[in-house]
């Protein structure tokens, strides 16, 4: 009897697609305009953040998320903690982070929670308005050089 085939970030992302609803950009933007708009929930870091993000959005890093959800924790946030049941949208640079933490949600008991499809980036390209750290507001452009993926050439595989 072997030990199971280690699954890859991918696998663990497609996992969480079949258990997860997404949302798109243009359903997302027609969310926020009701008169009771989901919770935005950016799981990147936050640096990542404070160079776009979607103005209103509350920031808890994908580290912490779990203790910022329970009450008693260094990390918790009350918004999260007080309301298993309020509408939240996960979002994150492209959309697979933000679908594990989605999942993770879930599983906390988390009855509304949807993922932002294409993240941040589908966000920009669909040239819907980013805030910098300080809220004031990026051009489309400048946004998405802030969200686009900045891969070394030492984190490239060798195989590639």
């Amino acid at each position: 009897m072997g030990t199971p085939a280690a699954k890859r970030y991918a696998d663990l992302v497609a996992e969480a697609r079949e258990r997860v609803r997404e949302v798109m950009p243009w359903d997302l933007q027609s969310l926020l305009s009701h008169t009771e708009p989901p919770l935005v929930l950016d799981v990147r870091e936050p640096a990542e953040f404070a160079r776009a993000h979607i103005a209103g959005a509350l920031n808890v890093p994908r580290g912490v998320l779990e203790q910022a959800c329970e009450w008693e924790y260094d990390e918790t946030e009350p918004l999260l903690a007080s309301d298993r049941e309020r509408p939240i949208v996960v979002i994150c640079r492209s959309g697979q982070r933000s679908l594990l933490a989605a999942d993770v949600m879930q599983q906390l008991g988390f009855t509304n929670v949807v993922s932002l499809r294409t993240g941040m980036r589908g966000w920009s390209d669909y040239e819907q308005p980013v805030v910098d750290g300080a809220g004031a507001p990026l051009a489309v452009d400048v946004a998405e050089q802030r969200l686009a993926p900045h891969v070394r050439p030492d984190q490239r595989s060798p195989a590639s």
